[in-house]
């Protein structure tokens, strides 16, 4: 089963992905208020704090969820300030209708740039440090098509005045990003992962 790796700087991110219990869960929380608060925003709802119950509600849940999905999806936040960036890497399979829902998004996520990562090639970037809807936090957008899969990553910023200031960082986690693949050996139930990197 393919999933994800990165080789995230430990000076600058802390994973959120496999913390369980007590450790990590400040960050845990800082990170689904983010991603709460974005997703309101971008539903049209009014762009508030998300809940802080219902932020810690899923941080309890979220690594149990995490490690359903089998390494498909990958959450950091930025260290210095849990509050400051969440970011959250997945990987989708690339069915009809998620490239129907792609092809349909509004016109302004069209204004993507050429982003490389030695590990899946060139893929798009969007940067929306200022987006049209005042409510909306700055946020980057990093997608690859490996013709069976969709990788992407999603940086949410709370701050806009220092957006520009952790892109650079985001930029250098997003090219660290890569698929590996699980191999079962013959008749043995050991597995053989293969990365890409080697």
């Amino acid at each position: 089963m393919p999933r994800l790796q990165a080789e995230a700087d430990p000076n600058l991110w802390v994973a959120v992905t496999e913390s369980l219990g007590f450790r990590g869960r400040r960050h845990r929380k800082a990170a689904i208020r983010m991603l709460l608060t974005q997703a309101s925003g971008a539903l049209g709802g009014e762009a508030r704090p998300g809940s802080g119950v219902a932020a810690w509600a899923m941080s309890q849940a979220a690594p149990f969820l995490m490690r359903k999905a089998a390494g498909r999806v990958l959450v950091w936040v930025w260290k210095a300030d849990a509050e400051l960036v969440v970011a959250m890497a997945q990987l989708q399979q690339a069915t009809n209708e998620l490239r129907a829902a792609r092809a349909m998004m509004p016109m302004e996520y069209d204004d993507t740039q050429s982003f490389s990562n030695p590990f899946l090639g060139v893929g798009e970037k969007l940067e929306m440090p200022l987006p049209p809807d005042p409510r909306q936090p700055p946020f980057a957008t990093y997608t690859w098509d490996t013709g069976t899969h969709f990788v992407t990553v999603t940086a949410v910023c709370s701050d806009r005045e220092r957006f520009g200031t952790v892109i650079g960082s985001v930029d250098d986690l997003a090219r660290t990003l890569r698929v590996v693949d699980d191999m079962t050996l013959g008749e043995s139930p050991e597995v053989l992962r293969i990365d890409p990197a080697r």
